[in-house]
């Protein structure tokens, strides 16, 4: 099973464990999750990447881990499709550059693919020495952003770490450790500017990064709203790989974009519920903004780089008219962007200083600062993706609500589009009950119904119609310790097949 629209056409292949799949030359880049299933079930989903770029696709040619003999990419603009096959494993891959020339390395593993493993990435030289190198640019994935000092050939170098650290002490690697590395000397999306986007007040969203507009003209991303409202959108360019993560805001917030000069000495106005996009830039920059606000009117105060695979490690400081400081923060939980929840103590006007806890600085040194009022939300979320049901009984389907900022509506939860075999409860929540936290769904199968099985969603709404529908998503796996954090709306059912007549021996005698 694949989601429709996905633009592939899987069919089993004739080696035992293997599928062919066939990509639609229309089918838009990004992940694919799939499925596998039959009578007695179904697997969780599993990645399956489409291509951006126009960039070849190779496969990884053992053995490549002699550091004297990588395997040879005869023209810097490939995919390279490989795994860390044992512990112990290191792939290397040797690209011929001229002096000047950047290359764009770029490993996808954990993030998308949900590789356990925690990745590093070096250029060497020829004569061994390591010129570059980076753990973690996207999450547990890495990126390197290399420019040749001189002509020659260069290897690019992976091994990993278990994403969840075990008490060896050692390189990792096995069956799951699959990685997509892209080698490029073209242009690769880094990112996007503006960070933030609305429909309500469209902006062009450029793509930045290496070897994109060396004519000085702007790449701008093409941008799809889709049909469900969400803060997160993933960018793509047809013509460049890469790929560039922006958020969609309230059509309430104001998009604005740092103008220059803003330090703290000359303070950049901006307005209450707003999403700037900035940059500090050169090393040592503070970014410095006065919004007014009234006592006592919460507001979030965040600020993004880390989240979209940025250098940045930002501090942010709130600051009165006096110059006193009032709150400070770096990093938040697990998280190495900071935010804040600031409670103005009077009327007036305050200012946001931003900068790099180690002062550097740079173009890649993006960021998006919010300043938004904690908003009444809910989240609906399930332990796992796939369920079964056995014909007459029930399957409970537990729906975990988070209100957040005290969200009091009344909120319902069906089932949707569940095989036809199988009918399904409505349930409320509501906050001054013990449903408030949770509501459990019954599926119910007849006694006597064929097997089947097929996808299904859980939607959550205000009881009294008013709103958007949520869909109750899963975490990829079913488990908190999953390597990749990825959520999916897809669950699956499986109806099994009725129990045969039990033949009892007073039956067979009669």
């Amino acid at each position: 099973w694949v989601e429709e629209g996905a633009g592939l056409a899987i069919r089993p292949a004739k080696e035992k464990g293997t599928l062919t799949i066939e990509v639609a030359k229309d089918a838009a880049p990004g992940v694919r999750w799939i499925r596998l299933y039959d009578k007695d079930g179904a697997t969780s989903l599993r990645p399956f990447l489409v291509g951006i770029g126009g960039l070849a696709e190779v496969l990884e040619a053992e053995p490549n881990d002699d550091p004297r003999k990588p395997q040879a990419i005869d023209r810097a603009r490939a995919t390279i499709n490989g795994r860390l096959a044992r512990s112990g494993d290191v792939d290397g891959y040797s690209v011929p550059l001229e002096r000047g020339e950047v290359l764009a390395a770029d490993l996808e593993a954990n993030r998308r693919l949900g590789s356990p493993m925690d990745a590093v990435l070096q250029v060497v030289s020829s004569k061994g020495f390591v010129l570059a190198q980076n753990n973690d640019t996207v999450g547990d994935d890495p990126r390197i952003i290399f420019e040749a000092p001189a002509k020659g050939t260069y290897t690019v170098r992976l091994f990993a770490f278990p994403s969840k650290p075990d008490s060896s002490i050692r390189f990792s690697g096995g069956s799951a450790y699959v990685y997509r590395l892209t080698l490029t000397t073209g242009g690769f999306i880094e990112h996007a500017f503006p960070l933030a986007y609305s429909p309500n007040r469209v902006n062009p969203i450029a793509a930045i990064g290496p070897n994109i507009n060396s004519n000085g003209e702007a790449v701008i991303l093409p941008v799809s709203i889709g049909d469900q409202p969400i803060d997160r959108m993933i960018l793509a360019h047809p013509a460049l790989p890469g790929t560039a993560e922006i958020r969609r805001v309230d059509d309430a917030v104001d998009v604005a974009i740092e103008s220059e000069p803003n330090d703290p000495a000359r303070p950049r106005r901006i307005v209450d519920r707003t999403a700037v996009s900035g940059r500090i830039d050169p090393p040592g920059d503070q970014d410095a903004y006065e919004v007014p606000l009234k006592k006592g009117d919460r507001r979030i105060i965040r600020l993004e780089s880390r989240t979209f695979g940025l250098p940045l490690d930002a501090v942010l400081r709130i600051l009165g008219a006096d110059g006193t400081i009032l709150a400070e923060a770096d990093d938040v939980g697990k998280s190495s962007d900071p935010e804040l929840v600031f409670s103005p103590p009077a009327d007036g006007v305050y200012r946001i200083v931003v900068r790099d806890l180690h002062r550097r600085g740079g173009a890649r040194y993006v960021y998006l600062l919010s300043v938004i009022p904690p908003e009444p939300s809910f989240a609906a979320t399930l332990a796992a993706d796939a369920f079964e049901l056995v014909p007459g009984k029930e399957t409970k389907v537990v729906v975990t609500i988070d209100r957040k900022e005290g969200y009091n509506d009344t909120l319902d939860s069906t089932a949707v589009g569940k095989p036809l075999v199988v009918t399904a409860t409505t349930v409320h929540s509501r906050q001054t009950e013990d449903s408030a936290k949770s509501a459990t769904l019954e599926l119910r199968g007849d006694a006597n119904a064929p097997a089947q099985s097929g996808p299904f969603r859980i939607i959550v709404y205000r009881a009294d119609g008013k709103g958007r529908t949520h869909h109750a998503l899963a975490r990829i796996d079913g488990s908190d310790e999953a390597a990749t954090t990825a959520q999916t709306e897809h669950l699956w059912l499986t109806s099994l097949p009725a129990a045969p007549p039990s033949t009892s021996p007073s039956s067979k005698k009669k």
